[in-house]
């Protein structure tokens, strides 16, 4: 491959797969001037994509639609660079094969923009090695973010970057590079709207093979953590408080317009204010709790215990959406489980402690956002360090700011403290956040003090303060953890007076004499 074969307007590139994302990614292309072939199995996923494309551009739409892969490929000039936006996990592999089969070359490019497991990824660029270049990106935004500007996290062959590069700026969407805030290309209802030229882009090379995956993996577990965080709010609003759905959509409002402002928390408000179509009761109260989950929050889960990283906060989120699922269980159990007695359970709320309380769970919410993001980020840290990659916080703090689901203004901030200090060794030693938790931990204590006496689960936020608390302690009860297994595992400890690295175990069966083990 040519060192300076960059993609320009005049390239014709290839999506396959029309899905949602892919048909949007398509569209968001021909809207930055690519024109596009696209192919599916289901034709009549082609044939919405093309109708769809001629109804926004005209009849002489770029976008094309091919029955085959064949005649994908022949509409494309080499080096040809395919758009996969498939299934994760064998469709990815059978559409690989398929290409080889269809004609695909050594110099051809497949981009796999799916939610795939990091390490498939790895695998693939080392299968395919030698008879394409096998490259990934992932993408976060939905369906909106798809079509006007997605986040977009690319990782594989640097050379092959380079090529891609001008299309990716292209179409992700974009932030004024001041503010952080981003660049609207759409107003409400709007299903089309000009490329931007102006903004920051929200796509930075992330580094080798699955890294790019690993950033997404990471930010959607954040992007779990999120929204139960707002979701146990939202519960302690109703439940304890007794708020309408109407009255909790206008705390959000007005949350949205402080630190918390971001994606999430909008889209919550407007939520809570949606009418049920069918009763004219809040939606929201006529939607079953029972939340799916898609794979990604998990997979974050399983990497923090695997690399021995403390991620609570995001775990908890993946069993919330977990133990939501036992829906007839908890209704079984909810008539016999009492509360407890608490002194306040049950007692009316007086209009200035409620304001009060409200005002405290502000500063819950952000408490937990701050914990949540930093186990995050000392998540990808750790594993950078475990895989080698040299990956850049800022940039993807920076390309979080728009078109991704867990964008924010909040992480502003976090560009910052990564820009101050590139090998930060953790978002709590930053001092904006370190001032902010300083500020707002009392609001997280009454939070969860008041909730808990009322029964209300808040498994986020309560494991939000006790990651906090465990780094606040100089000295946590491990000593005593590391005493039972010498006593019955023989698996030694250190000692305070004692240089670290130096190891003992106590003969607790025999003479209680320590010795030093080697």
């Amino acid at each position: 491959m040519p060192d300076k074969a960059v993609v320009t307007s005049a390239q014709r590139i290839g999506v396959i797969g029309m899905g949602v994302m892919g048909k949007n990614l398509a569209l968001n292309m021909v809207d930055n001037g690519y024109p596009v072939s696209v192919f599916d199995l289901d034709a009549q996923r082609v044939a919405g994509a093309v109708a769809q494309a001629e109804q926004e551009f005209g009849c002489n739409s770029a976008l094309q639609g091919c029955q085959s892969l064949e005649q994908l490929l022949s509409q494309l000039t080499s080096p040809r660079i395919v758009i996969l936006s498939v299934p994760a996990g064998a469709p990815v592999d059978s559409v690989c094969h398929a290409l080889l089969k269809a004609g695909l070359d050594a110099e051809d490019i497949v981009v796999d923009t799916g939610n795939s497991l990091w390490t498939d990824t790895i695998a693939r660029e080392q299968h395919f090695q030698g008879k394409f270049h096998f490259f990934s990106s992932a993408v976060s935004g939905g369906e909106v973010g798809a079509r006007f500007g997605p986040s977009l996290m690319p990782s594989g062959e640097m050379q092959v970057w380079q090529q891609l590069a001008p299309l990716w700026h292209a179409i992700a969407a974009k932030v004024d590079p001041e503010t952080g805030l981003p660049v609207s290309r759409t107003a409400a209802g709007q299903t089309k709207a000009p490329a931007l030229q102006q903004g920051e882009p929200c796509a930075a090379f992330i580094g080798p093979a699955g890294a790019g995956h690993y950033v997404k993996m990471v930010h959607n577990g954040i992007e779990y953590a999120d929204m139960q965080l707002i979701c146990e709010a939202y519960h302690l609003l109703s439940s304890a408080l007794g708020m309408t759905a109407v009255e909790i959509a206008a705390v959000f409002d007005s949350w949205d317009k402080g630190p918390l402002n971001s994606y999430l928390m909008a889209i919550s408000a407007e939520v809570l204010r949606q009418q049920d179509p069918v009763t004219g009761a809040a939606l929201v109260d006529m939607i079953l709790d029972k939340a799916g989950q898609k794979g990604t929050g998990l997979w974050t889960a399983v990497s923090s215990l695997e690399l021995g990283t403390p991620a609570p906060t995001l775990a908890e989120a993946v069993y919330a959406r977990a133990l939501s699922a036992r829906h007839e269980l908890r209704q079984r159990l909810s008539q016999t489980l009492p509360v407890g007695r608490c002194d306040i359970s049950g007692a009316a709320v007086s209009e200035t402690d409620k304001t009060a309380l409200i005002s405290a769970l502000e500063s819950a919410l952000l408490c937990g956002k701050i914990a949540g993001y930093a186990q995050g980020f000392q998540l990808m840290a750790d594993n950078a360090a475990t895989q080698g990659w040299q990956l850049n916080f800022a940039d993807i703090a920076r390309i979080w700011r728009a078109g991704c689901i867990i964008r924010a203004g909040f992480l502003q901030h976090i560009v910052a403290a990564y820009e101050a200090e590139p090998s930060l060794a953790h978002l709590f030693a930053a001092p904006e956040f370190n001032r902010l938790l300083t500020e707002h931990i009392t609001g997280l204590r009454q939070s969860l003090v008041f909730g808990i006496q009322q029964g209300i689960p808040m498994p986020c936020l309560t494991s939000a303060l006790s990651y906090y608390d465990s780094y606040r302690s100089a000295r946590l009860p491990a000593n005593l953890l590391q005493g039972q297994r010498d006593y019955f595992g023989a698996h030694s400890f250190e000692r305070h007076d004692a240089p670290a690295g130096q190891h003992f175990h106590l003969n607790w069966s025999g003479d209680r004499q320590q010795h030093a083990v080697n």
